[in-house]
């Protein structure tokens, strides 16, 4: 069984050392702290930074391929022009690995959100001479979502060159996630992602930009699971007086939406259960395997697409031939 997992986060010791003393946009102040802080501690910085001992665990594991990106937040917090700055760095770093090593890893890049012309010029770099497989965005830029109209160039470029956006969770800009511990992948990661998703698919974004293809991890950020009463509660109001004044006009379902525009992957959900679900919703050529390295066991994850009860063609699909389609990779 070919592995390929494509969601595994690293980041350079050049990136953290400016990236950490940049002061940051008000509002991350709290995320960043957390961030920073694990980021320091020296178990956790060498799995993100030391790629040869990733290369070995890999090899232990019968891992042959992971697609690297940076960890979240990635460069959103910090202000535009060290941001974008931080971005190209960065990115010339990740395509400099990718290669040394083009048949153990692969690349998705990262863009400055707070710049939108220069994150489309960046993208234009990333699909062309830095040889990159697309573009993490780790959700709200200072609490703006990328179906607002000044993100267009972005999403624009994103299509032209055919760039993959795994939407990646981050700290949710809302003040309720921020209590009781739920900020992050307790609760607040993948309800944030989620939002975000459903910012796209119900605001019209993908009716403008229908080549778009999007990627969100934890087997959909729950949206699966509500699928069937999105679409039915999307159509009752489209029916109903004062309501559908409120949502523009859709050319699709909202379910039409995600199976065409949306692929998932199993980051950080080793439930057969929640995978069968998906599976039901989706169909196995449109999830891919992921272990959100260094966050969860890369052990665990590898025996659970192993053993978990699927059909050759499925496993087949989720294990990397997904991946290789989505992302183009090289086998």
């Amino acid at each position: 069984m070919r592995v390929v997992a494509v969601e595994e986060h690293m980041a350079t010791e050049a990136f953290l050392r400016v990236a950490h003393g940049l002061d940051v946009a008000a509002g991350d102040e709290a995320e960043m702290t957390v961030m920073r802080t694990v980021e320091t501690t020296p178990e956790f910085r060498a799995r993100l930074t030391d790629l040869d001992a990733r290369l070995r665990e890999m090899d232990a594991l019968g891992q042959d391929m992971a697609l690297l990106s940076l960890n979240t937040p990635g460069v959103q917090p910090y202000p535009a022009a060290d941001a974008v700055a931080l971005a190209r760095d960065f990115n010339d770093a990740l395509a400099a690995i990718v290669r040394r090593h083009p048949d153990r890893f692969g690349g998705l890049a990262t863009v400055a959100p707070q710049d939108p012309a220069a994150a489309a010029a960046e993208i234009e770099r990333i699909m062309g001479p830095l040889g990159l497989h697309g573009i993490m965005i780790n959700s709200h830029t200072g609490g703006r979502y990328l179906d607002e109209p000044q993100f267009a160039p972005l999403l624009a470029a994103a299509e032209a060159h055919h760039a993959p956006v795994y939407l990646h969770p981050r700290a949710s800009s809302l003040a309720p996630y921020r209590d009781h511990g739920m900020p992050f992948a307790l609760w607040g990661y993948q309800a944030e992602a989620g939002l975000h998703a459903m910012r796209l698919i119900l605001s019209g974004t993908l009716d403008r930009f229908p080549g778009l293809t999007l990627v969100l991890g934890h087997l959909g950020e729950a949206i699966p699971y509500w699928l069937r009463r999105i679409d039915s509660r999307h159509a009752y109001a489209a029916k109903t007086a004062g309501a559908a004044d409120l949502m523009p006009h859709l050319s699709l379902t909202p379910s039409d939406y995600f199976r065409r525009n949306f692929v998932i992957t199993t980051s950080g959900i080793d439930d057969p259960d929640v995978l069968g679900l998906a599976l039901r919703t989706v169909g196995e050529d449109n999830i891919m395997f992921a272990i959100d390295y260094p966050y969860e066991d890369p052990a665990t994850a590898i025996s659970f697409l192993a053993h978990t009860p699927l059909t050759d063609r499925q496993r087949t699909a989720i294990s990397h031939r997904t991946a290789e389609r989505v992302f183009n990779l090289r086998h």
